[in-house]
């Protein structure tokens, strides 16, 4: 066995990984680190960890890869492994790690910023212009048996909390992202666009804040009535064909009359990023965190009479372990989100369950738990 790995934990089948493709495939097949390259303990740089992933939830962003092809300038130009919402336990160390050891159990930040460009140097490392994003092309995501990773981009899961809990530290980190960007505050009337996955979990962060009143929307009834479920006094609104306009107005009535000091956008929406705009009030926050178009059409001018601030987000920086506190102490539970589960071997049935509305999929996890 190579002098630069420590291996206790014997990796115990072949690694395989998630595959898609330009011509929008979708298949599983052998991935690296190979089996043999893992047995003699060839795979680690300096710093790295592997990890037996146990656990990985699929993104909505993993599907727009699948089908479209692309996000924006992110695009999949050859094979590519998708996942990036990933927990397992490490089952090999380079000897130049101190603070993990064999056997913990992990949630994997799935980036590796440059660590010298200003937004790395000054604790925004989402901004970092070099960083490798795993599951953005050309970077190999998650979704495989085993991965090498930094180890200082693999965070500690305390007792509490299960693998899936692990991956479900992903999402939850957009989310806080959004909230702390957005200014949300202790009393503060907020709407949440989008009862997907992203809108869901914000809700529930708003919630957990003391927003008050909480009012989501989506156009699909089923999503409604799960958010009444499990986030506990928020009101819903089921969106129309109608103006911006006129979904502000429903959006005051469901306040009683108390314009939004928040939205927090979800869907990324050309006409609900209208209807935000419109639904806020004088001064108010329209915080987009949903991804859509390269380009859109907003109304200016009521951002401008209105002085509202219309703000941005690309992915997160600084909240993993804020995530796992928020999580441990049960101040927010996610397990209700994950609505179906599937083993690895069958992630193809996984993603066409994920990408049918129709499922009333929420969360779906790929596990790998043997």
């Amino acid at each position: 066995m190579s002098s630069t790995t420590t291996t206790e934990i014997k990796p115990s089948k072949a690694n395989i990984g998630v595959y898609t493709n330009p011509a929008h495939d979708l298949w599983i097949a052998p991935a690296e680190p190979s089996l043999d390259s893992l047995e003699n303990g060839e795979t680690l740089k300096p710093g790295e960890v592997t990890i037996a992933v146990k656990s990985t939830g699929i993104c909505g962003s993993d599907v727009h890869f699948w089908h479209a092809g692309c996000i924006g300038p992110m695009i999949v130009e050859k094979d590519h492994i998708l996942g990036h919402e990933s927990a397992g336990i490490i089952i090999a160390t380079h000897p130049s790690v101190n603070d993990l050891s064999i056997g913990d159990r992990v949630a994997i930040e799935p980036n590796i910023p440059c660590h010298a460009c200003e937004p790395c140097l000054t604790g925004r490392y989402n901004g970092c212009p070099n960083v490798l994003f795993l599951s953005t092309p050309p970077v190999p995501g998650l979704l495989r048996r085993y991965v090498n990773h930094p180890a200082v981009w693999c965070h500690k899961l305390p007792d509490g909390l299960s693998y899936e809990d692990g991956s479900m530290l992903e999402p939850l980190s957009v989310a806080l992202a959004g909230v702390t960007r957005a200014g949300v505050k202790l009393g503060d009337a907020v709407l949440v666009c989008g009862a997907g996955p992203i809108g869901l979990v914000t809700a529930l962060c708003c919630r957990a804040g003391g927003c008050e009143p909480l009012v989501i929307t989506d156009i699909d009834d089923g999503r409604l009535e799960f958010a009444r479920k499990v986030v506990q006094g928020v009101r819903t609104l089921k969106v129309e064909r109608q103006s911006p306009e006129d979904f502000a107005k429903r959006v005051v009535e469901l306040m009683d009359g108390t314009e939004p000091t928040v939205a927090m956008e979800c869907t990324g929406v050309e006409s609900s990023i209208a209807g935000a705009i419109q639904s806020v009030k004088f001064g108010g926050t329209v915080f987009v965190i949903g991804v859509g178009k390269n380009e859109i059409t907003m109304p200016f001018m009521r951002c401008s009479t209105r002085e509202v601030d219309l703000k941005f987000q690309y992915r997160y920086a600084n909240t993993w372990p804020r995530a796992i506190r928020l999580l441990n102490s049960g101040l927010i539970d996610l397990k209700p989100l994950v609505t179906h589960r599937y083993k690895l071997e069958e992630a193809i049935e996984a993603f066409k369950t994920a990408a049918d509305p129709k499922t009333g999929a929420i969360k779906v996890q790929i596990q790998s738990l043997d």
